[in-house]
């Protein structure tokens, strides 16, 4: 095929969850109500770690960052999908879908990382109680945030190039909401081997090296906890880690599923574990840290008082 290194389409047509005008309605509606939730229950919670002193540890740090992340990785997919439907579009353009693709591929990937990070600041906590403060001091933990920075952006950068050599023919209509990197390579009329070889390589490598940290750290946890001599620390040790482990299980449960198979294999029922990490996983992330975290509902107590 001539050309192959030109793109010959300028747009794509993002045809969103459902076909039916109807169901669009609906659909609409509770992308909205979850985007508005996700965007204040995200700002109240760094609010609260911002204004109350007490909060001002490597967990609390790491979950404010957490929040900043989650607000970034709903407003890179869901504004645009809210718009084009108020707008009666369907359209988005080649240049702001490579630009969709490279934030969505860094704050999903930063999202592992952080989750991760906050893994081992648990482990150090459990396991290393009278070290902790020397071990998570304040230059680490910005350290850690920083790298992970610097990872995700470079592995979206990697991936964002590769997607922008193939080449897009007549077929552009993307049965998403959004431009996943999935269904954009299906569209291709170029060879995407490179590209889901650098899936499996580069992009398995970065999915599941955090993913084992976080394992590890809890088997250390874990065996660090069944040998406590009472019950109320056992209790203890687990709380501060339920909430970390309802979000990882959530969050990797769906992504896993989903991206570790050939580009190929992506079907519509896809779309739905999709739809878990880029939306609701960021919608529940605030309710599961502050729901189960009496330090945490008592600094959005005094936030509200003052209100």
């Amino acid at each position: 095929m001539g050309g192959d290194n030109e793109t010959t389409i300028a747009e794509f047509l993002l045809l969103g969850l459902s076909g039916e005008s109807e169901q669009e309605e609906v659909v609409f509606g509770l992308f909205l109500g979850m985007y508005l939730i996700t965007i204040s229950g995200n700002l109240l919670i760094i609010l609260a770690i911002s204004c109350d002193p007490h909060l001002h540890t490597p967990m609390y740090f790491f979950l404010a960052n957490l929040s900043s992340v989650d607000i970034c990785f709903s407003s890179v997919t869901v504004p645009k999908a809210l718009v084009n439907h108020m707008v009666g579009s369907k359209s988005i353009s080649y240049t702001e879908c490579m630009t969709q693709i490279y934030f969505f591929i860094t704050f999903i990937n930063m999202d592992g990382f952080l989750l991760s990070v906050m893994a081992y600041d648990r482990y150090v906590a459990i396991c290393h109680p009278l070290h902790y403060t020397l071990m998570m001091r304040p230059r680490l933990c910005v350290f850690l945030v920083v790298i992970s920075w610097v990872i995700t952006n470079l592995h979206a950068l990697l991936h964002t190039l590769l997607m922008v050599r193939l080449t897009f023919c007549s077929h552009n209509a993307v049965h998403h909401f959004f431009c996943d990197p999935y269904p954009i390579l299906k569209l291709s009329c170029s060879d995407t081997f490179i590209n889901d070889l650098m899936v499996f390589t580069v992009g398995g490598v970065i999915f599941l090296t955090p993913f084992s940290c976080i394992i590890v750290s809890y088997v250390y946890i874990f065996s660090k906890v069944l040998k406590m001599p009472s019950t109320r620390g056992i209790k203890k040790a687990l709380s501060t880690c339920g909430s970390h482990l309802t979000v990882v299980s959530l969050f990797y449960g769906a992504i896993l599923g989903v991206y570790m198979r050939p580009s190929s294999s992506y079907s519509l029922q896809d779309t739905v574990a999709t739809v878990i990490f880029t939306v609701v996983t960021p919608l529940v992330n605030p309710f599961i840290y502050s729901l189960r975290n009496r330090d945490m509902k008592g600094a959005l107590r005094k936030i509200i008082l003052r209100c």
